[in-house]
C-alpha cells in the first residue's frame, strides 16, 4: 500500500514537469510554423507539359533560401485560371499569365477593375499561337461556323483564342476540349481545328506524323493585334512534319507576364512579396545562365506590358539595379545593336519584337560556332 502511495505521489509531482515540457514543445512548433509561413510565397504555374511549371521550379531553385524565403510552385490550369487563383485562392501571391489576360477578363468575363487589383513584376518570354487544322481547312476564314477547340477551361488558348477570332471577325463554334482528346477529334474530323498557345517547339505537335493531313494555319490581318501581341512564325525547323522546308507560317506571339496581387502596403503579404521581388531582380542574372531554360535570355526587366501597371515593388527593385543590368545582358546588347542598325530611328513595338527575336537567334548561332 505504501509503495502504491509513493508511486502515485511521484506521478503527481511529475505532472507539472511533463506539462511544462509539452508546452515547450508546442511553443517550439508554433515558432517554427510561424517562421516558415512568414517567408512562404505561393506561385500559380500551369499544366505539367507547359513552360510555366518549368519556370516556376527554376524560380524556386534560385530564390529558396532556407527560412528567409521559400517559393512553393503550384500546378494549375493556365493563364486565365491563374488570374482567378491570384484573386481568390488563399496562399497565392504570384501567377504566370499572359499579356492579354486583362483584355480577356474585360471583354469575355465583363470584369473591368482588374488593373487596380493585380499588376506585373516582369514580362517574360513569348509563346506562339498554334492553330492546327484538318485537310479541308485552308485559311482562317474557312473556320467560320466550324468547331474549334481551345483546350480545357482556364488554359492559355482558352484565353487568347476567343480574342483572336473576335478581332478577325470570324464567328466559330468554340469548344473547350482537353488537348489530347482534341487532337484525336481533329484527326477523326469531329472538329475542324484546335488552338494552343505555347512556346515552340512542343512535343504535342512535333510527334504528329507527316502523313496526318494536318497543318498549321497562318494568322492574317495581324495589324489588329498590335496593341497586345507581337509577331511570331512557325517553320520547318520547329515542326518538320507539319511545315514544308522553306515555308514560314505567320502567327501571333503572346508575351508571358509574371503577375502579382496588389496587397496593401506594409501588410504581411506585401512584405513577403517585397522579399520575393527584391530577390528576383537581384539574382536575375543567374536565370540567364545554364542550366536554366534559354528563354530566360529573352527577358528584358525594363520592358513594359501594354494595358498593365508595373508593381511599385518591381519599380523600386528595378531602380536599385545598375543601369546596364536593368535590361539583362542580351537586351543591353540588343539596344546597342538597334541603335547602330536603325540609326536612332523609331520602330514600332511589333517591329522591335521581331528584330529582338531575330537578334537572339543570331546570337545563339554565333555562340554555337566553334
Amino acid at each position: 500500500m505504501l509503495r502504491r502511495f509513493i508511486i502515485l505521489a511521484l506521478l503527481m509531482l511529475s505532472l507539472p514537469t511533463l506539462a511544462a515540457a509539452q508546452s515547450a514543445i508546442r511553443e517550439s512548433d508554433n515558432v517554427i510554423r510561424n517562421r516558415r509561413n512568414a517567408s512562404t510565397i505561393g506561385v500559380a504555374s500551369g499544366q505539367l507539359e507547359g513552360l510555366y511549371p518549368r519556370f516556376a521550379a527554376e524560380i524556386a531553385r534560385v530564390l529558396d533560401d532556407g527560412d528567409t524565403l521559400r517559393v512553393l510552385p503550384y500546378l494549375a490550369y493556365g493563364a486565365a485560371s491563374n488570374v482567378e487563383d491570384l484573386l481568390y485562392l488563399r496562399g497565392i501571391d504570384v501567377a504566370f499569365t499572359q499579356s492579354d489576360a486583362l483584355e480577356y477578363f474585360k471583354t469575355e468575363r465583363k470584369i473591368r477593375d482588374l488593373g487596380g487589383r493585380i499588376s506585373y513584376l516582369m514580362r517574360l518570354y513569348t509563346t506562339e499561337v498554334h492553330i492546327l487544322a484538318g485537310p479541308d481547312i485552308k485559311v482562317m476564314e474557312d473556320l467560320r461556323g466550324k468547331k474549334v477547340s481551345f483546350g480545357p477551361p482556364g488554359n492559355s488558348a482558352a484565353l487568347t483564342g476567343p480574342i483572336i477570332f473576335e478581332r478577325l471577325g470570324i464567328a466559330i463554334d468554340a469548344k473547350l476540349i482537353d488537348h489530347t482528346l482534341g487532337l484525336e477529334q481533329l484527326r477523326r474530323g469531329e472538329i475542324s481545328a484546335l488552338v494552343r498557345v505555347v512556346g515552340k517547339p512542343v512535343d504535342y505537335f512535333t510527334k504528329i506524323p507527316a502523313d496526318s493531313g494536318l497543318h498549321f494555319l497562318p494568322i492574317s490581318g495581324k495589324q489588329v493585334f498590335n496593341d497586345l501581341y507581337s509577331y511570331g512564325e512557325l517553320t520547318a525547323d520547329d515542326y518538320p512534319t507539319l511545315v514544308r522546308k522553306g515555308e514560314t507560317i505567320d502567327t501571333v506571339a503572346v508575351p508571358t507576364v509574371l503577375a502579382v496581387f496588389n496587397w496593401p502596403k506594409n501588410s504581411d503579404r506585401w512584405k513577403r512579396l517585397q522579399k520575393f521581388t527584391n530577390a528576383m531582380f537581384a539574382k536575375f542574372d543567374r536565370f540567364q545562365q545554364p542550366p536554366f531554360h534559354p528563354k530566360w535570355r529573352e527577358v528584358n526587366l525594363a520592358a513594359d506590358v501594354p494595358g498593365w501597371t508595373r508593381s511599385p515593388l518591381a519599380e523600386a527593385a528595378l531602380k536599385s539595379l545598375a543601369p546596364d543590368a536593368q535590361a539583362g545582358n542580351e537586351s543591353k546588347a540588343f539596344e546597342d545593336f538597334l541603335h547602330a542598325t536603325q540609326g536612332g530611328k523609331g520602330v514600332s513595338a511589333a517591329q522591335r519584337e521581331k528584330l529582338f527575336r531575330e537578334f537572339l537567334s543570331w546570337r545563339a548561332r554565333q555562340s554555337a560556332r566553334p
